[in-house]
């Protein structure tokens, strides 16, 4: 098996690849536990290839990839994804894989600049109880197409860490606020607005996404969704999942309450599948 000292070797000419090609290469364990630090070594060199936050670090997990703070060396296993929870296996391993969580993929002060661009729009108007499809209660929303200099940058860096090459990201940014008391009941995106991938980062406040097959509900997962993180939900949890923001009384993640507030997203989707869009 292709170890990660190896691949450290060839991550630098992958960096202009997409962030799944590079990130496969280095979730293979390490069989020479002797290498262990100059493995820890060699992959600092690459943190920027991610053109993440400097305070992150990467760990990888068999199968499924996270950027976690201070997880450590025995959290690798599939079944060790801090995020999520699940009361089925397979529902477990779908999730795992195409509903990625990235904590702290906003510094405090790139969530103010974000927050401060979005308030202009968002303070002009009021929350509302009923959604088009009747999937969002106690909310206000918005699209942005231009935002400042440094917030442009987050959106890029979002969608280059979100879509593969050749994906074509939507120009219409989604911002959406919900209040305390809002939520969002469960329902799958039409495939006929957007694209296999859906890229959201979470604004003031954390909360639990619960995520339903879509034809026997009573097997999901929840996932955890923590202030200023990044979510990236794909493939078979886009299509086959109803997904939902828990209400404040029914956030709860592994027997802990999760205490809910205000809170906002800005969400990027990529183009539709020409197939679909009919």
């Amino acid at each position: 098996m292709l170890c990660v000292y190896k691949c450290c070797q060839v991550a630098s000419h992958l960096h202009r690849r997409n962030f799944s090609t590079i990130y496969r290469l280095l979730y293979f364990k390490n069989p020479f536990p002797d290498k262990q630090n100059a493995i820890k070594c060699e992959s600092e060199k690459y943190k920027s290839v991610f053109h993440h936050a400097p305070h992150m670090q990467i760990h990888c997990f068999s199968g499924v990839n996270s950027i976690n703070k201070c997880s450590k060396p025995e959290d690798t296993a599939i079944h060790n994804v801090d995020y999520l929870d699940a009361n089925d296996k397979v529902i477990y391993d779908i999730l795992a894989k195409d509903m990625l969580v990235q904590k702290d993929f906003l510094t405090e002060e790139e969530e103010q600049s974000l927050l401060n661009e979005a308030e202009r729009y968002l303070s002009r108007l009021r929350y509302q109880n009923g959604h088009w499809d009747n999937a969002i209660h106690e909310y206000r929303e918005t699209e942005k197409t231009s935002w400042n200099e440094n917030n442009t940058k987050v959106i890029h860096r979002v969608q280059k860490l979100a879509f593969g090459a050749g994906v074509v990201p939507l120009p219409h940014v989604h911002v959406l606020d919900i209040s305390k008391d809002g939520y969002i009941r469960p329902h799958v995106d039409a495939v006929r607005f957007c694209g296999d991938t859906i890229a959201g980062m979470c604004l003031l406040s954390s909360c639990v996404m619960r995520l339903a097959l879509e034809k026997d509900s009573s097997k999901y997962g929840d996932v955890f969704l923590p202030r200023r993180c990044l979510y990236i939900m794909k493939h078979r949890a886009r299509y086959e999942f109803t997904h939902e923001v828990l209400k404040a009384e029914d956030s709860v993640f592994r027997n802990q309450i999760v205490p809910r507030d205000r809170r906002i997203s800005i969400i990027c989707r990529c183009e539709p599948d020409p197939a679909n869009s009919q």
